[in-house]
Formats: C-alpha cells, structure tokens, sequence
C-alpha cells in the first residue's frame, strides 16, 4: 500500500516558523504609516543603512546620540552625499560596538540604525519593503531582535569610536544636542 504525500518528508514544526537570521517585518501603524523593522549580522546591518541612504532625497535632517561617550549633534539640510561620505568611515566601528544611534530623516522618511546595530525605517509609504528586498532580505512576520537581550546597551567607552563619532559630527558641522 503506497501513501502519496504532497509535502516533503523531514520539515519539522520548527523549521516551518522559526525566523531567518536576516530578514525584515513590515506593518502598517496607527496614523497613516509604514514601520519597517530589518535585522541582519553587525557588517550587513551598517552597511544596509548606509546603502538605503541613498535612497532618500538629496537633503536630510541628522541627529548621532553616541550612547557610550554621552554625546548627541543634530543639524538639518545636510546633503545627503555627504551624510554617507561622513559615516562610511565609521562602518566597521560600529560593526563591532554599537552603541551609537544615527537618526537620518525626512519630511517622508526616517532611517534609524539603533544602538543594538538594529535598522528602523519609518515612512508615509510602503516603498521600502521592494528596496530591502532587492538587497536579499526576506519580508518575515517575526524577526530575531537583538533588543530583548539587555535593557541598557553595553556603555563602556570605546574612544576610537567616540573619536570618529565627533569626527563625523564636525565634518557634518552638526551642533551639540
């Protein structure tokens, strides 16, 4: 007696509904906007955000918080071009510390790389769910967050990166917060 089967053998329950280590959930919120939430490894993440810069319009508004040095700079219509060029040199720093939230946002949008190495995007559209996923991601119901593990970031001072933290603020010309 032969029994046919439409699914494969060997997929267990949690391999059906586990998340991917890199992927994005996208929702509706309360308000008329779109909440796009994207975890990825520390590399991918910065360079994600440094990526989907580009996507914005030719004029920003920026805000740094470096949690460890207790810190904050903010300034409006700065160039986005300039934006990434000021950042790119704190990529692999932040990579491997965090601890420092870049806020970088429009009239439409809001990219916003948390502490954690987390990306939020907020935006009146749902224009960014094909832009993450043309760069690999999968659009997930759930992700695997890395806010959950501690409540407070991991504060110790790191001075290269608070070095180039301030070095990305003066060559923005942002002011103190």
């Amino acid at each position: 007696m032969f029994f046919w089967r439409d699914r494969p053998v060997g997929t267990s329950l949690w391999q059906r509904f586990r998340t991917a280590p890199e992927g994005f959930t996208a929702s509706e919120e309360e308000g008329g906007y779109w909440a796009f939430h994207v975890v990825a490894g520390t590399d991918r993440i910065v360079e994600l955000f440094l990526a989907m810069l580009s996507e914005l319009p030719a004029e920003v508004s920026v805000e740094i918080d470096d949690k460890r040095a207790g810190r904050a700079w903010k300034g409006e219509r700065r160039a986005v071009a300039a934006v990434r060029a000021a950042l790119e040199p704190l990529r692999a720093l932040l990579a491997a510390h965090g601890g420092v939230e870049v806020t970088v946002f429009t009239e439409d949008d809001q990219l916003t790389l948390n502490p954690k190495l987390e990306l939020f995007i907020y935006s009146h559209s749902q224009r960014w769910a094909p832009r993450l996923a043309g760069k690999g991601l999968d659009e997930q119901r759930l992700v695997r967050t890395r806010s959950w593990r501690t409540s407070t970031v991991d504060v110790a001072p790191v001075p290269a990166l608070s070095a180039a933290v301030s070095a990305a603020a003066a060559a923005l010309s942002l002011e103190a917060a």
